[in-house]
C-alpha cells in the first residue's frame, strides 16, 4: 500500500505516521495483492476531536471511514475497525454474487469457511421520482435547506448533469458530481 498522509490542524508526526500505516497495513491480508491505489488518510482536529479520515480506491469498490474520539491513536484504532468490517460485509455480499462469475475474486480473498455475522438485506421501503429543475449549486444548497434535508439531487445548469449537493458534517457542503 502507498499512503498519502495529510494533516489540518495538526502537525503529523513520524509517531502517527508509522502508527497509520502499521494499521492500515493489516488490512492487506484481506487482498489476493496488496492494493496498489493510494491510501488517502486525512488526521485533523474538529471541534476538540481527534478526526481520521480514510479512503482506499479500488477495481470496484471505494473503502472510506472516518472516526472522531478525543484521542487520536483511538480514531485511528477505530478508523480501521471500521474498515475491516466493511472489507468482511463486502466479501461477504461479494462472496454470494460471484459464486459462478469470478471478477472481484481477483481483488479480495475468498475464505467460503467463514460464516460472517455481518449478512444483510437492504428493504427498499420507498422509491420517489421527480423531474429534475435546473439550478446552480448555491440554488441547490438553499432547495436543500429548504426541505430539511442532508442532500439534493438537481441539475446542474452549467454542467447539465446530475449533481448532488450534500451537508458534511463539519457544517461545510459538498458536491458529487459524475466524473468526465
Amino acid at each position: 500500500m502507498k499512503f498519502n498522509i495529510r494533516g489540518e490542524n495538526i502537525e503529523v508526526t513520524e509517531a502517527l505516521r508509522d502508527y497509520v500505516e502499521k494499521k492500515l497495513t493489516k488490512l492487506e491480508r484481506y487482498f489476493e495483492a496488496p492494493p496498489t491505489s493510494e491510501v488517502y488518510v486525512t488526521l485533523s482536529v474538529i471541534k476538540g476531536l481527534q478526526t481520521v479520515e480514510v479512503t482506499i480506491p479500488l477495481t470496484g469498490v471505494m473503502l472510506r471511514a472516518e472516526e472522531k474520539n478525543a484521542d487520536m491513536y483511538a480514531s485511528i484504532d477505530l478508523v480501521c475497525d471500521k474498515l475491516e468490517r466493511q472489507i468482511r460485509k463486502h466479501k461477504t455480499k461479494v462472496n454470494r454474487k460471484i459464486r459462478q462469475e469470478g471478477g472481484i475474486r481477483d481483488i479480495l480473498k475468498v475464505d467460503t469457511s467463514v460464516q460472517l455475522d455481518e449478512d444483510e438485506d437492504f428493504e427498499l421501503v420507498r422509491t420517489k421520482s421527480f423531474t429534475l429543475k435546473p439550478m446552480d449549486i448555491e440554488e441547490a444548497i438553499l432547495q436543500m435547506n429548504m426541505v430539511g434535508h442532508s442532500f439534493f439531487v438537481f441539475s446542474n445548469m452549467l454542467t447539465e448533469q446530475v449533481n448532488v449537493v450534500y451537508k458534511r458534517q463539519d457544517g461545510k457542503y459538498g458536491l458529487i458530481e459524475p466524473a468526465r
